[in-house]
């Protein structure tokens, strides 16, 4: 039985914010569980799987993941470190108002119809944002739930998520990959190597997943990869061992990367959102 720990951040009429760890160390299906109501979970570490009867996504930090209430789910673990999720719970009435009548199913409660949007790298940044100033108690109520409405606006917007369409095999496929990435984040993967371990040639790979993700493999490689140094960030003091051990070649490419997605280098982030390491750690 995977051990789970929960922080309150943040409780107001508006938002419900909770920091979830998962130690992971179930790796088969956990028993059924339900969600009493409907929250929008951000995973900005490790990985998980969710099982809602025959179908299943995997959980990582370029996604959303959509637990609506009433609805029955199973969680699994393939890949080893378990997970951390930023777990928000938005008051109903205002999730009725951010929600896109398209990706609701109709009736009273708020219903997605997808599992998962994949999110942007603003949507990430706002993640790392709310946690760390929420956790340290720079943010205040007001600020962390204008940055959570926020967050939910991206992760729902058309021109700022994205929802997978593809046949349940090429999805299947996809997630594989996903699972193969997060598996090692720092190591320098082949695309013939990813392909082997799917179980497919290196071509059909690239093919599927771009039509599935709307972005390259190695791309969506990149933003894991960052997803990860924004969580970080708060422990390293020395960015260049940072990026190192993320598997970035050296400062510069770790820096120019961060900055190209996030608008800042690790440096002006870590300095914006005050995180002033208090020790070193290794990932």
């Amino acid at each position: 039985m995977s051990l789970i720990s929960t922080a309150l951040l943040l409780k107001t009429n508006t938002v419900i914010i909770r920091d979830v760890v998962c130690n992971g160390e179930c790796r088969h299906k956990s028993d059924e569980e339900c969600a009493h109501k409907t929250s929008l979970v951000y995973p900005y570490r490790g990985v998980f799987k969710r099982h809602v009867g025959q179908n299943d996504v995997v959980a990582e930090a370029n996604q959303v993941v959509f637990f609506n209430g009433g609805q029955d789910y199973r969680i699994s673990h393939p890949v080893d470190g378990g997970d951390s999720c930023l777990d928000l719970s938005i008051d109903e009435s205002v999730l009725h108002e951010l929600a896109p009548a398209d990706q609701v199913q109709t009736g009273e409660g708020v219903v997605f119809r997808r599992q998962r949007r994949r999110v942007d790298p603003r949507a990430q940044a706002l993640v790392a944002l709310l946690r760390h100033g929420l956790s340290r108690n720079i943010a205040e109520s007001l600020e962390g739930e204008t940055l959570a409405l926020t967050l939910v606006r991206r992760s729902l917007g058309e021109r700022t998520s994205h929802a997978a369409g593809a046949s349940f095999g090429r999805q299947k496929l996809v997630d594989r990959a996903k699972l193969v990435l997060s598996s090692d984040l720092a190591r320098r993967w082949t695309l013939a190597e990813i392909a082997r371990e799917v179980g497919v040639s290196p071509v059909y790979l690239t093919q599927v997943f771009q039509q599935v993700e709307a972005m390259p493999l190695y791309r969506y490689q990149l933003r894991l990869r960052l997803a990860r140094a924004l969580d970080l960030l708060g422990q390293y003091n020395d960015l260049t061992m940072l990026g190192l051990d993320l598997g970035f070649s050296s400062h510069s490419h770790f820096s120019a990367s961060f900055k190209q997605t996030y608008g800042l280098t690790p440096a002006e982030f870590q300095r914006s959102a005050q995180l002033k390491p208090k020790h070193y750690t290794t990932r």
